[in-house]
């Protein structure tokens, strides 16, 4: 298998640690453990409030994972779809899709969230979504755009060679994308669909403005009845860092795995 680099931005996302990168690999360990022994110093030193509100948000963890999981999936789609359409040889679609590209990312998810929420109940005859299912598509529909610049790096990066080969095997143009060029393509395309998973996660505490329970609104919850801002802030904080913390070192290790499978 020939493969070209693909190129990961990461402006968005985490910055992945690798062990090559030794500034950024003792760096990851000096915030996760760092983050780790703030949070336990807080709860000793002062339970009341910290140890509450660590009690109040593990329901919002759970939102927060719902929504990034659920909007990432459809991202995932929406990207293979504009991916394609973006490679393809009709007119139409090709342009199709880089519309859809260049108009979802010109307008901030935030805009987004409140057009989906609030804006189309507004048509006549349209129902209002539910809060979840508003986040979850405009989240969806945001990162489905990026989802489907990074399928189309991912396909680009297979040698032509390959589908030449596929062809003179007899397989047409749909076989050929399904069973030689995607299987190939995800090996490339997952650490930055990884790194966007990260990206996505942080983006939603943007939901909780669409009063979906997520982290971010729990911890305002906690905060409007208790008075304590810093403190639930803070944990928010730290709760946040140490789970993109930990995915980081998750996607890592993906693409660790992918690079030695590569090279063996």
């Amino acid at each position: 298998m020939s493969t070209k680099p693909l190129s990961i931005d990461v402006s968005d996302g985490a910055a992945i640690p690798r062990k090559k990168d030794r500034g950024l690999f003792s760096a990851w360990w000096l915030s996760f453990f760092g983050a780790l022994a703030i949070t336990a110093f807080l709860c000793i030193s002062r339970p009341d409030p910290y140890l509450r509100i660590l009690a109040f948000v593990p329901d919002g963890i759970l939102v927060t994972f719902q929504v990034t999981t659920l909007s990432i999936l459809l991202a995932l789609v929406l990207g293979l779809i504009t991916g394609l359409g973006r490679i393809s040889r009709n007119r139409a679609l090709n342009l199709i899709a880089s519309t859809y590209v260049e108009v979802i990312r010109g307008i901030p998810l935030l805009v987004q969230l409140f057009y989906i929420y609030y804006a189309l109940a507004a048509i006549p005859y349209v129902s209002k979504l539910p809060p979840l299912a508003s986040a979850v598509i405009a989240m969806g529909f945001c990162y489905g755009a990026y989802m489907g610049e990074v399928f189309r790096a991912g396909i680009e990066s297979i040698d032509k060679g390959q589908t030449e080969a596929a062809r003179s095997l007899g397989f047409n143009r749909r076989q050929t994308m399904l069973l030689v060029i995607l299987p190939q393509a995800w090996r490339t395309i997952l650490p930055p669909v990884g790194n966007e998973f990260i990206a996505l996660l942080k983006d939603s505490s943007l939901v909780s403005i669409l009063a979906v329970a997520d982290l971010l609104r729990r911890g305002r919850e906690f905060a409007g009845e208790t008075f304590f801002y810093f403190e639930a802030y803070t944990i928010v904080a730290l709760v946040y860092l140490v789970i993109t913390l930990v995915l980081s070192k998750g996607v890592s290790h993906m693409e660790s795995r992918l690079n030695y499978y590569d090279r063996h």
